[in-house]
């Protein structure tokens, strides 16, 4: 199955049904009067969040979705029947864009939510409206309208508390592996995740929260190298970045180069997700290094990052040091929980940091198909641009 993340398709609104011309015909009665009745208004489409669904990838196949036209009126005063709004399932953590302006039409962040994305056409008048005193055989009738249509671009971000941050074999997936059920694939060598991973902590009884394991980054990914930053927006919704860093590196890249590393992508990806969001920094892989080695190591780190924050040192493999972390991540959440629910300036103020970061992730990704595509461009000549995609996607 492929993990699909982004999407575009085309959605047309159903046309209003026309206004009928009809005049009462009757054995035995003379001059019957209007009687043509109303057309039906158009459906409209709505985007349904649905939980069974984790990717995008049937908007692959399926691009047009277009909502059933209204009925015609009929004589004898009857009105046309409406026509059937079309509900189009996407996952939970769905962002839509109109492609066309670029305007956010709405976040589906919640199992059941529905945002209408094309509006149905208005119905038409049959002449019975237009029947006076003066007028008594109008022949008046008016038209349904056209219903809206769109180009929405489909952006799925997967919703966890917590998100992994680090270069690849820095240890990621082990620690998801180690505090929840999830089971991501663990190797020696880099890029063994190629697409984000969940896994659910259970802390206590009635206590848990959702972890995300991200692809990991490497130097230059801001400009495409690598993976890329394309999963990198999925780290959007999360409260808490975890900043792993591998303390004991199967290569010539040092821990304390490898932690600057990755807080300089985040930083080219959106200041404003490196600055506004909580990250706390987890020194990974203790259990390989000499005992007297791990304390200047660990001071390495710290200090090339200017580092003040919350620092723990683990080993995922072994569990040790994971406890403590996951019953402090619990304690931070739900009081971000309660200081969100009981604040409505709180949660104003979430909603413009999730959408600042979103359009300057989207920013820096327009900026990078751009550049890609007049590179290759430039070295050739029949290069058509409606046939250039940059999006990769990778098999799970």
């Amino acid at each position: 199955m492929k993990f699909v993340d982004e999407a575009t398709i085309y959605v047309r609104a159903g046309k209003g049904g026309n206004g009928a011309l009809s005049f009462w015909r009757e054995k035995f009665v003379a001059k019957g009067g209007p009687d043509g009745g109303d057309g039906g208004d158009g459906g409209s489409v709505y985007l349904v969040a649905d939980e069974s669904l984790n990717t995008l990838i049937d908007f692959r196949f399926t691009k047009k979705y277009i909502a059933e036209n209204g009925q015609g009126g009929m004589g004898r005063d009857m009105t046309g029947s409406k026509g059937a709004d079309l509900e189009v399932k996407v996952p939970v953590g769905t962002t839509v864009i109109d492609e066309d302006t670029g305007e956010t039409l709405g976040d589906l962040v919640s199992i059941g939510q529905r945002l209408k994305v094309a509006q149905g056409g208005h119905k038409g008048l049959g002449n019975t409206r237009f029947k006076s005193s003066t007028n008594r055989a109008p022949r008046q009738t008016t038209k349904g309208t056209v219903g809206e249509e769109r180009n929405l671009k489909l952006e799925m971000k997967v919703l966890a508390d917590v998100g992994l941050l680090g270069l690849p074999n820095a240890g990621k997936s082990t620690f998801i592996r180690s505090v929840s059920s999830a089971k991501p694939k663990v190797a020696d060598y880099p890029f063994t995740t190629l697409v984000p991973n969940l896994g659910v902590v259970k802390v206590k009884k009635h206590q848990s929260f959702v972890i995300a394991d991200i692809p990991g980054i490497i130097e230059g990914a801001a400009e495409g190298a690598g993976l890329g930053i394309r999963f990198l927006k999925h780290l959007v919704r999360n409260r808490i970045l975890l900043h792993i860093v591998d303390m004991a590196p199967w290569d010539e890249i040092t821990p304390d180069q490898a932690a600057v590393i990755a807080v300089n992508e985040l930083h080219e990806f959106s200041p404003t997700l490196a600055e506004k969001r909580d990250r706390w920094l987890v020194l990974n892989k203790l259990d390989m290094v000499p005992e007297d080695e791990r304390e200047e190591r660990c001071q390495a780190v710290i200090d090339a990052l200017g580092w003040e924050g919350k620092t723990y040192r683990i080993s995922a493999i072994s569990g040790e040091g994971t406890e403590v972390l996951c019953l402090d991540l619990m304690t931070a959440l739900e009081e971000m929980r309660e200081n969100l629910a009981n604040d409505e300036n709180a949660q104003a103020e979430e909603r413009a940091v999730r959408d600042l970061i979103d359009e300057e992730g989207r920013e820096r990704i327009r900026l990078l198909r751009a550049n890609r595509r007049n590179a290759a461009q430039e070295d050739d000549d029949d290069f058509d641009d409606d046939d250039y995609d940059v999006d990769v996607e990778y098999v799970r």
